[in-house]
């Protein structure tokens, strides 16, 4: 079969497209012909040699990338129902690597079966990017009363959180850098759409929302423009934090909570994978139902050196994917 392999940490262009021998799935374990391959951020950080905070160990080399896969159950091992040969279907990985490629094996009890209106980008966006922000969601408890700020809107989470404020018939406003972007959100379903690289959007939108108040902020942006946010948060409203991908996080004190009634939360990490799989299927399910609709940038398999450039330079909207 063709994948990607790595042979020699570093650069985008040490990721190699190239002929490995078929992998076999042993005991409890499937094999599954890839239709589509989740690429991550964390995947260009272990490319690189290093793993940032995430818990995923940096592996040793030659490895084949990629934790999130979907496509079709072409084998099964020696003590796996047979009666799974044949379905369609989507994975995470998890800790083992190998999505980078034609054929990946994959724990049979890992496994959801997928229908086969969904899309293979939809479904690899979903078991990643979905479950993630399905535990966001949870932190949130979101009402159709909420007024909801959402930071880097047109990214993978920031577009389900429109797609979910708006589910849940509340207000969405997202932010996002530059026209284009902005436009995308809008498409959305935000009835917001700010271009946060105007200095003065955060005046111009609490102008134009009047008399109502922020009452959650969904935000993994941090730095001045988070910042910005957290302070448009009105009295009694929840701060829903998950990242800071400009490089530092929201700052604020105890102070700051008690006195204007805030709260604050962080989802992710330990409480995070406490519940991934239930997580995974209500990502899944929002997905089958056609509720979520991810946005996606893909490309071939053969291309991932290129994916994993356009990843690190943001010119990518949503879920970056790699088809076969």
């Amino acid at each position: 079969m063709k994948a990607i392999r790595l042979h020699e940490f570093g650069p985008a262009e040490n990721l190699v497209f190239e002929e490995v021998p078929d992998p076999v799935p042993g005991s409890g374990m499937v094999l599954v012909d890839v239709e589509a391959a989740g690429v991550h951020l964390v995947d260009t950080m272990i490319r690189a040699g290093t793993n940032g905070d995430s818990p995923i160990p940096v592996p040793e080399l030659p490895t084949i990338p990629g934790r999130e896969v979907a496509g079709r159950v072409s084998a099964v091992g020696p003590d796996v129902d047979a009666s799974w040969i044949g379905k369609r279907v989507v994975v995470h990985l998890g800790m083992v690597p190998g999505g980078y490629a034609e054929r990946a094996v994959a724990k049979v009890e890992s496994l959801y079966e997928l229908a086969e209106h969904v899309d293979a980008a939809q479904a690899v966006a979903a078991i990643g990017t979905g479950r993630t922000t399905a535990g966001i969601l949870r932190e949130a408890h979101l009402t159709a009363d909420d007024v909801a700020l959402i930071t880097s809107a047109a990214g993978g989470i920031g577009s389900y959180l429109i797609q979910a404020v708006r589910n849940a018939g509340g207000i969405a406003i997202g932010l996002a850098g530059g026209p284009a972007k902005v436009e995308l959100v809008r498409s959305l379903g935000a009835q917001y759409a700010i271009d946060y690289r105007d200095p003065d959007w955060a005046r111009a939108l609490k102008q134009e929302l009047g008399d109502r108040e922020i009452t959650v902020l969904f935000d993994g942006v941090g730095g001045p423009n988070g910042q910005q946010a957290f302070n448009l948060l009105g009295a009694g409203g929840r701060a829903v934090l998950f990242g800071a991908s400009s490089g530092s996080p929201i700052e604020f004190t105890q102070e700051d909570l008690i006195t204007r009634g805030l709260t604050a939360g962080w989802p992710l990490g330990a409480k995070l994978s406490r519940q991934l799989r239930s997580l995974e299927a209500a990502a899944l399910e929002e997905t089958t139902t056609g509720r979520w609709k991810a946005l996606t940038t893909t490309f071939p398999l053969s291309e991932a050196a290129t994916a994993h450039k356009a990843l690190e330079t943001r010119a990518t909207t949503g879920k970056v994917v790699l088809l076969t």
